[in-house]
């Protein structure tokens, strides 16, 4: 599943692929803003993203990926 993240006074976005479902990010999006936390996500290739939930201006969670077709689909 694809999870864009906007960060406050950058233009680009950070965008990941991610194992979890999208209830398991959301839930760990809510606890990073209650409780001031970084944000921590874990993309499919097991790199780890911190964002501090304080520069944290977005985050979009997309629908789950579908089995995909053509090169690099293992």
């Amino acid at each position: 599943m694809e999870v864009k993240i906007g960060v406050q006074n950058t233009s680009r976005e950070i965008t990941i692929e991610s194992d979890e479902s999208p209830e398991e990010i959301e839930s760990t999006v809510t606890a990073a803003f209650t409780n001031s936390t970084p944000l921590r996500l874990v993309d499919s290739k097991g790199s780890v993203v911190l964002v501090p939930s304080a520069a944290l201006a977005y985050v979009e969670i997309g629908a789950p990926r579908r089995g995909g077709v053509g090169f690099g689909m293992l």
